[in-house]
């Protein structure tokens, strides 16, 4: 381990940020390239539900994180208001600023192209934004939650976890498969009290993982695991489509659950990593990068839609370019002085 780094966390980070970036460049490529071409070749569908799949595991991973590094912490009155100052204020204001840069830049930026209509440029600015208030009231509750955990063994909670992810994630799954085959009247209704629904089991998880919960499972089967649900989620994107169902891969999926936790878990697993220096540096900008990279992306998108290339081809090029630019624009705000690491929410 590098000093007061924990190296694979960093990778993990690291990963998450870029295929937050890839999904939302392949989702931006194919929502726009949607209003002008009918039907795609079956690679290029197939490509657009595997890369659903591969930036759905970016969320996770930070929630995961969040729990490892936050849950397993002692919290006294002081404790508590020192947190909530330090990230809940912060990321509140932070929020409301960059709310506000969305705003404008939809409402200034010029976008070229009949591709682009202003209800399609609304959605892809702030297509990311909802990750906001969902992580402020996180933080608002991982105090109390690091406190009641305590009192339990990990074999406890994990048994409620179970409960609650079975609630969670298959009682939703269940409704989409009725709903698929025609039954849609059926309504279940359930309450996760305070819990924190999906996002809060990915943060007990990786509490879980960090107190060594699952170390006992042989790596070569969490890496079957990581594959089936990547071959699942897959078939099943595909399945929905021929039969006309109007379905959208999101965090309460069941096998995003089990593709990220088996990813996270591996990853765990890993002593040292390589080539830390450029790894370290992608997870320290991974947050303002998160806050910055869709800023790029409405312009850049009826550039890349009218290239000669196909889908996939445009997806990569355009989710390069965010990269580049998104961690280039977060360097230069963060060597503004007062200014740059209070924006970026950077220490």
């Amino acid at each position: 381990m590098s000093k007061n780094r924990i190296e694979w966390i960093d990778f993990v980070r690291a990963i998450a940020i870029l295929t937050v970036l890839y999904v939302h460049a392949t989702d931006g490529i194919y929502i726009i390239s949607s209003n002008t071409i009918l039907n795609y070749t079956i690679y290029s569908r197939i490509f657009n539900f595997a890369s659903l799949y591969i930036g759905r595991i970016g969320v996770p991973f930070f929630l995961m994180i969040t729990g490892y590094l936050l849950l397993d912490r002692t919290y006294n009155d002081k404790d508590v208001r020192n947190f909530w100052r330090k990230n809940c204020k912060e990321i509140i204001i932070v929020t409301i600023i960059w709310t506000i840069i969305y705003a404008l830049c939809l409402q200034f930026i010029t976008v070229n192209s009949h591709q682009i209509s202003l209800n399609e440029s609304g959605t892809l600015f702030f297509s990311h934004m909802w990750y906001m208030p969902m992580i402020i009231g996180m933080y608002l509750s991982i105090p109390f939650v690091s406190t009641a955990i305590k009192q339990f063994d990990t074999d406890t909670i994990w048994s409620a976890t179970i409960v609650f992810t079975l609630i969670a994630f298959l009682l939703p799954f269940l409704t989409t498969l009725l709903s698929m085959n025609g039954i849609k009247s059926v309504n279940i209704q359930y309450c996760l009290g305070f819990s924190g629904g999906v996002y809060g089991i990915y943060i007990i998880l990786g509490y879980l993982i960090k107190k060594g919960k699952f170390k006992n499972i042989p790596s070569y089967q969490l890496g079957i695991v990581a594959l089936l649900s990547f071959i699942i989620t897959l078939f099943f994107q595909y399945y929905t489509f021929i039969k006309g169902y109007d379905f959208y891969l999101w965090y309460e999926f069941p096998f995003i659950l089990t593709g990220s936790f088996a990813l996270f878990e591996l990853c765990s697993r890993i002593d040292k990593i390589r080539a830390f220096p450029f790894v370290s540096f992608l997870s320290k900008y991974s947050f303002a990068v998160f806050l910055v990279h869709n800023i790029y992306r409405i312009p850049l998108l009826p550039l890349i839609v009218d290239l000669p290339f196909s889908e996939p081809i445009k997806a990569i090029i355009l989710w390069i370019l965010l990269i580049f630019l998104s961690y280039l624009t977060t360097i230069i705000i963060y060597r503004i002085p007062r200014f740059g690491k209070y924006v970026l929410y950077m220490e």
